[in-house]
């Protein structure tokens, strides 16, 4: 099931490119889907704590479920 969480900092095409790497990176099977202008990441196949170090480990702040 997937689920969108807000990630703040994400202001380019170049951030959500990271973030979407970050997160094939450690979870190779999910799906990944960014949505700049509300800075949100819809995801699924990977649980929110693995999403959470992920995305801030790559620099992002992630502030939960959107």
């Amino acid at each position: 099931m997937s689920e969108s969480y807000s990630v703040l900092g994400m202001t380019c095409g170049g951030c959500a490119k990271s973030v979407t790497n970050a997160i094939m990176d450690a979870a190779s099977d999910a799906t990944v889907s960014i949505d700049l202008d509300a800075k949100t990441v819809t995801v699924d196949g990977i649980d929110a704590t693995t999403l959470k170090q992920v995305i801030e480990d790559a620099g992002f702040e992630f502030s939960g479920v959107a």
